[in-house]
């Protein structure tokens, strides 16, 4: 089954918000239907953790807290207490505030050595999922932003992540920010039954546009790569970041 793709653009950033949350919701009730829980993905940044504050604020059994399986995309190689860590922003914007059962697994990017901790989450996602051998495990949802320069999750431009084929999660030398960064990796985005991009801010509207260039290189605009092979991709854009869009 090929891969669905749908832009949606929206002129207030608001409305994005609600959109996202709509989204989140549909898509988590109906997997708890489907097989009992609900899988998820969640990112960095000042976007989501818009979605994350109003997916907190929704009234008692909008969301299946209590059949959700929270992960992470990627992390900064930092502590969880940092001001930096995708999990604390993620944790004091939504976890926190919400009857979550002991199903929250973050990445323990304290460890000093990065190598480690994404081999360790590799395992503790093999674990939870029960997949075998060399099955990657499928998400329900992952969540996706990107950066003004075309990265997604903590793929980055050239970096050596780009092109693994074997393992789920890896720690990814970022030149340009001189560290280390822990991320999933393509094969295992790229099992998703859903990956939902939100993208908001004008610095992001060469990146959009060359993402959705046939002709751009993806190891320039790393986003390019994310197509699950049988799953959703669903891109809610700022109409800003939208702006150099044509015929999408």
């Amino acid at each position: 089954m090929a891969t669905r793709t749908q832009v949606r653009v929206f002129s207030r950033v608001e409305d994005l918000f609600e959109a996202a949350a709509a989204e989140f919701i549909l898509t988590s009730n109906a997997a708890v239907r489907q097989h009992g829980r609900f899988s998820v993905a969640l990112s960095g940044g000042s976007t989501p953790k818009s979605l994350y504050s109003l997916l907190a604020s929704k009234p008692a059994g909008t969301v299946p807290w209590g059949e959700t399986l929270f992960f992470f995309g990627d992390e900064r190689h930092v502590p969880p207490d940092h001001p930096d860590s995708n999990y604390r922003m993620a944790n004091e914007a939504m976890l926190s505030l919400v009857a979550v059962p002991n199903h929250v697994y973050r990445i323990p990017a304290e460890d000093p050595d990065a190598a480690l901790a994404a081999q360790r989450y590799e395992s503790t996602l093999r674990q939870v999922f029960r997949s075998q051998g060399n099955e990657i495990p499928r998400f329900d949802l992952i969540l996706l932003g990107i950066g003004p320069d075309g990265h997604t999750a903590s793929l980055f431009p050239h970096s050596s992540a780009l092109h693994e084929k074997s393992r789920l999660v890896v720690a990814n030398w970022v030149q340009k920010l001189q560290t280390d960064r822990i991320t999933f990796t393509f094969p295992l985005l790229n099992s998703a039954a859903k990956v939902l991009f939100l993208v908001a801010g004008r610095d992001k509207a060469s990146a959009v546009e060359a993402i959705f260039n046939p002709d751009s290189d993806p190891d320039e605009f790393p986003a390019k790569r994310v197509n699950p092979a049988s799953g959703e991709v669903l891109w809610l854009v700022a109409a800003d970041a939208a702006a150099q869009l044509k015929n999408v």
